[in-house]
């Protein structure tokens, strides 16, 4: 009706006008009314109906810009904008045109106030068309980054266009204000579908950055740790960590709540490969999954193990992320599931994820409150008390670390730490030395603080001394001499002096009855002493431990066993080095003294002997090996040329000593020889000379060497210094005259008996620290407490110090293993043919022996597991002079080349095994290029050699086998033409094994005789099923290169089909893969697909009849293939059957009845059809 009026509109207008110039009237109109049962406001929803109305209102709300909070605090424009919400009568089209021309004149406020109302105004026609316009919006600036995707995100957009603009908030993710980031992150989150979610949070991973979040707190906490923090600084710190705490609940509740975000979050992971593609957010977004959502909490850890084993989450990740937590003050969302996963990842049997979760525990001590610091505590006490071997190996290493780094926040939780005292029976010499160095550091380390630690460990080491069980008095002789290196720390208080003196007076009291315990004592204090080199102050300490030292290396006229002749003579060469820099000129006449021994030709004379007789004589023995062994210890690092010629000399004496006791211990069964370890319970059961006894070759020499492994718990453990003789050329050592005059000079070297010798020693050394446990050979005696028997003093460094001690030793390794190639070129000119006519057998199976150690001690040293210890030292080979450990692998191809070349020259199969093994060890992982063509033609040439033993005998055995598993599975995995290579050995080295004579083999494949071949038929079966898999399967565009594969593939399979297991995963790739392929190929290679299925229906044919012998005999181990087999091999009949309907050839489809036969091929009568 107003509409209609004649005056309408300018008398309209200007009334208006004159009316909203009183500011309160304005309001009052633009404001709903009071009464409840009307809404919106009078005047104002009249103005605003009226398509005039709307006009006028767009028009004058730029001139109200100014007035956006007036002398009343009235915001006019959000009142103008507001009206249009929800109106029954609007002309939007006009309308929405003329809002977004304003955006682009309007001050930020009004903008927002805009953008915000735009959902409710427009319709559904229009949202798509103002959502690009806002995305364009949205890129231009920062500062409507908020309201436009709250805008956008209460749209109905259609799926392209969704894509369009969540790439767009996607490209602003980088540079958007920390402040927004949560809401960007929250769009993008809830706007992803299933089809895309993995691209997008891929894309979202490498965009968000936490670290832009963490520099600024990191500014401003480093400047509050120097001067008075602000006011402003506060709050700032506050807004930065708010905005994170919001942005990982964001995260949180969409990997909560939307099933494809958490999914395609974990998938985004497993797809990165490389370490620098996986971040801090990675980590944290894995334990907000651990935490929130239990249905996924189990494929988490499972792609957390992969990475870490992989290599892909170094510790430092751990490091950074538990940083970023404690920074951001979000600890309580993720200390459970940090303490969960450590736990878990402690229980592993592979050393990197052990270590990952070792290094959780620290850094979560190290950055979280005093609660989060209790948990930690006691999680790791209930590690040590479970009795697990490797928890508690590396929990005592936790605690060691944490009481070095964090002391007295330890400190506050030494209660905790001392209930492990109540467990000691479980640890083993080595776990107890920790565990007093821990609590010896908590209890003299703080003074008073600890007293009550110093009381109750008193208390245990009286008791245990005290005790009349060996075990017991070796642990209190362990756990005192331990405490006695913390407390000589401190010895300027004079209440712990005379402790000190206390405890050595009852130590040496409880010595003196048993000399087991005595050459212990003697041990642990050469421990402590080689320990703490260079911090043992042995001049000045109030109480000298030079004086207990005299008394008990010299003590007073008794008679003194030969047992601690060794652990004596240690003891005192360590505190003559320590006195004197090293320098042993004091004691160097034990280096050259004579032993007066009995007469050591035994041949033929010690079956005229007696029992009695021969047990002293093996006694005797012993006791000489070990006294030289320690006198190799003591002076291999000494400088002076005749010293070292002396030292060789001994390392001659023990190889010579060696061979003779072999020769007595065989004549000698069960005979037990002298202890020479004394920090462990005795081995149980009588060790003895392997069962096989000396080769041919060694009997043809008439030097029957006997094997002494079982005996390494008796011989006295030779240092990793003594490996430094490796260094030693020719050198010259003076002979005496019985007047000790010069009689003559003698040239000495380190001989293949001495070298065999420190190589076989450095081999277990190696494998025992660098080998991870699950796939370590049993040492010595198979009880599960003696594995550290023989590696005492090896198991006080770590495996970082090992590998830096071999690692400087490379240089001479590298030299001898080209002397072995030297000498191997010689002996063998053709490949794998032993010129026998220069061969010397015995010095062929030492040098055999060398070269095998050599590849082996470069195999564990540069096996992924020691890589992963962190940088060590320098790597040498001959023309790659000083390079890092880690720079070795950058130079990977140079030392590829290097070791390939000593292919030529390969004794046996075992080093060709070692050697491969090496060489894909230090190539990148995948291998690709000339490399991976190398490692196959490598194979192969190992594959096709003919590996004879110096006696004329064929290499067999288990494990002959293994290696020739591996070595075949190497060749497969590498060459390009797998398929190729399978039919190869099938249509050629099978024919030529069935021609042969019963023991002959393939002369193609020497490897491949009647004894291997069960090992080459299970690699090719599992590589041809493996390859199939791989190939595609079929599209409507035909691939003629696919079907020839197949063809192939089936060929290969016709001819080795043998095992119903094998059979039947290769029937099941097939229905998988290649039917689809055929269904698209049959029109146009009808003839291709049709010899295809007659080629594989023989081989299942052969199948069935498989079946049926399995029953007819009742073989077990092929009866359980049986159903599954039969099963799809009737999914092959009908497959085969809807491939013909597909291409509307149904009717040349027919069925004919398959007898029952056996392998023969004769018809079986069987109960059933």
């Amino acid at each position: 009706a107003l509409e209609k009026h004649p005056s309408y509109p300018s008398q309209f207008i200007s009334g208006l006008e004159s009316h909203i110039k009183d500011r309160s009237q304005f309001k009052n109109c633009l404001l709903p009314c009071t009464p409840a049962r009307t809404e919106g406001s009078r005047l104002g929803k009249c103005i605003f109906v009226l398509r005039f109305g709307q006009s006028w209102s767009v028009l004058n709300l730029f001139h109200f810009c100014h007035f956006s909070v007036g002398t009343f605090g009235t915001n006019f424009p959000r009142l103008i904008v507001n009206q249009f919400k929800w109106l029954d009568s609007l002309d939007s089209q006009d309308l929405v045109k003329k809002l977004m021309q304003m955006l682009s004149v309007s001050p930020v406020p009004i903008q927002h106030d805009i953008i915000t109302s735009l959902p409710e105004i427009l319709e559904d026609s229009q949202q798509n068309e103002v959502a690009r316009e806002l995305s364009c919006l949205l890129k231009q600036g920062r500062r409507l980054t908020v309201p436009i995707l709250d805008a956008l995100s209460r749209l109905d957009l259609d799926a392209e266009l969704l894509a369009e603009v969540r790439q767009c908030a996607m490209t602003i993710v980088p540079s958007v204000k920390l402040e927004d980031l949560p809401v960007v992150v929250k769009f993008i989150l809830h706007n992803v579908k299933a089809a895309d979610a993995v691209e997008v949070i891929s894309d979202l991973r490498k965009s968000l950055d936490l670290s832009s979040c963490v520099l600024p707190l990191q500014m401003l906490v480093a400047e509050s740790s120097f001067l008075v923090i602000s006011s402003s600084s506060m709050s700032q710190i506050t807004t930065s960590q708010n905005c994170v705490k919001v942005l990982f609940d964001v995260i949180k509740l969409a990997v909560r709540f939307q099933k494809d975000v958490s999914e395609a979050w974990i998938k985004a992971i497993e797809n990165s490969t490389s370490v620098s593609d996986h971040k801090v957010l990675d980590l944290i977004v894995l334990l907000l999954i651990h935490s929130t959502n239990s249905k996924n909490r189990k494929q988490t850890e499972k792609v957390l193990r992969s990475k870490i084993r992989l290599g892909c989450m170094p510790e430092q990740l751990v490091c950074s992320t538990l940083y970023y937590i404690s920074i951001f003050q979000v600890i309580k969302d993720f200390f459970p599931s940090i303490l969960s996963l450590a736990q878990t990842f402690l229980h592993s049997a592979h050393p990197a994820v052990v270590s990952f979760g070792s290094c959780m525990y620290k850094q979560a001590f190290a950055a979280f409150d005093s609660y989060c610091q209790q948990e930690v505590v006691c999680a790791l006490v209930t590690h040590i008390c479970s009795g697990n071997e490797t928890e508690l190996d590396i929990s005592l290493d936790v605690l060691t670390d944490l009481v070095i780094l964090h002391t007295s926040l330890l400190m506050r939780y030494a209660t905790f730490v001392k209930t492990i005292l109540d467990s000691m029976q479980k640890l083993n010499p080595c776990q107890i030395r920790k565990l007093f160095y821990i609590l010896s550091t908590l209890a003299f380390s703080q003074r008073q603080e600890g007293s009550y630690i110093q009381d109750d460990m008193h208390m245990v080491i009286r008791k245990w001394l005290s005790s009349s069980v060996p075990n017991h008095k070796q642990m209190g002789i362990i756990g005192s001499v331990t405490m006695m290196g913390i407390v000589s720390a401190y010895l300027f208080y004079s209440v712990l002096s005379l402790q000190l003196s206390t405890l050595l007076d009852l130590v040496g009291f409880c010595c003196e009855q048993t000399p087991e315990i005595l050459a212990l004592y003697y041990d642990e204090l050469a421990n402590l002493i080689e320990k703490q080199k260079g911090n043992l102050d042995l001049q000045t300490n109030s109480i000298s431990l030079y004086f207990y030292l005299y008394i008990f290396i010299f003590p007073s006229p008794r008679v003194v066993s030969p047992i601690c002749l060794s652990p004596c003579f240690r003891l005192l060469r360590l505190y003559t080095g320590e006195q004197n820099n090293g320098n042993l000129e004091e004691i160097d006449a034990l280096l050259g003294c004579p032993l007066y021994l009995t007469d050591l030709e035994v041949e033929g004379k010690l079956d005229s002997l007696s029992k009695q007789e021969r047990e002293f004589l093996c006694s005797l023995l012993f006791y000489a090996l070990n006294w030289f062994r320690e006198v190799v210890n003591a002076f291999c690092q000494q400088q002076d040329a005749e010293m070292k010629g002396k030292v060789l000399t001994r390392l001659q004496n023990i190889t010579e000593l060696q061979n003779v006791l072999g020769k007595c211990l065989a004549a000698t069964p069960g005979y037990v020889p002298p202890p020479a370890t004394f920090d462990s319970e005795a081995p149980e059961g009588v060790p003895s000379i392997n069962a096989g006894g000396p080769s041919a070759a060694e009997r043809e020499t008439g030097n029957p060497l006997a094997q002494l492994q079982s005996y390494r718990p008796y011989f006295r453990e030779l240092d990793l210094e003594v490996f430094s003789v490796l260094h030693c050329g020719l050198l010259t050592r003076s002979v005496l005259d019985t007047e000790m005059h010069t009689e003559a000079s003698e040239v000495v070297q380190l001989g293949p008996a001495e070298l065999c010798f420190l190589l076989d020693d450095m081999c277990w050394k190696l494998e025992h620290v660098l080998t991870p446990g699950s796939t370590r050979r049993v040492p010595f005696l198979k009880e599960k407490g003696n594995k550290d028997i023989g590696f005492s003093h090896l198991c006080q460094r770590s495996p970082k110090e090992v590998a830096v001690c071999v690692v400087k030793l490379l240089k001479p390794l590298c030299n001898h293993m080209e002397n072995m190639h030297n000498y191997f070129q010689v002996i063998i000119p053709n490949q794998g043919v032993v010129d026998e006519s220069r061969l010397d057998i015995q010095e062929y199976q030492l040098m055999s022996s060398c070269y095998r150690q050599l590849l082996q001690t470069f195999c564990l040293l540069f096996a992924r597991e020691t890589l992963d210890l962190e940088p060590v030292c320098c790597w040498r080979l001959p023309y790659l002079c000083c390079l890092h450990l880690f720079a070795f692998l950058s130079f990977c191809s140079e030392s590829f080349q290097y070791l390939l070349n000593f292919q030529q020259s390969i004794p046996s199969f075992q080093c060709a095994f070692i050697l491969t093994q090496l060489l894909m060890a230090i190539s990148e992982k995948p291998v690709t290029g000339w490399k991976r063509e190398k490692m196959a033609s490598l194979a192969k040439q190992f594959l096709c050699q003919s590996w004879m033993k110096p006696g004329g005998d064929r290499e067999k055995g288990s494990h002959f086998n293994s290696a020739l598993h591996t070595l075949l599975c190497v060749y497969l995995e590498h060459t390009d033409n797998i398929l190729k290579a399978i039919e190869e050995i099938s249509s050629v080295g099978i024919p030529e094994l069935i021609n042969c004579a019963k023991d002959g083999c393939s002369s193609t494949y020497p490897t491949l005789s009647r004894q291997t071949f069960p090992v080459f038929f299970r690699v090719m079966m599992a590589q041809l099923e493996s390859s199939v898999k791989s190939i595609p399967a079929g599209k409507p565009s035909d691939s003629s290169e696919k079907l020839l594969k197949w063809n192939i593939a089936v060929r290969n399979f016709h001819i080795l089909i043998n095992l119903v297991k094998y059979g039947r995963l290769f029937v099941e790739a097939f229905l998988k893969h290649a039917m689809p392929l055929l269904d698209h190929s049959f029109k146009k290679h009808r003839d291709d697909v049709q010899s295809l299925l007659k080629t594989l229906q023989l081989s299942t044919r052969q199948l069935h009849h498989m079946c049926g012998h399995s029953k007819i005999h009742q073989d077990l181990g092929l009866t359980n293939h049986v159903p599954l087999l039969k099963k799809s091999l009737e999914q092959f009949v009908y497959r085969v059957k809807a491939m013909l309907a597909f291409n509307h050839c149904q009717e040349a489809f027919w069925v004919g009845i398959l007898k029952n036969r056996d392998l023969q091929v004769s018809t079986a009568v069987l109960h059933g059809h």
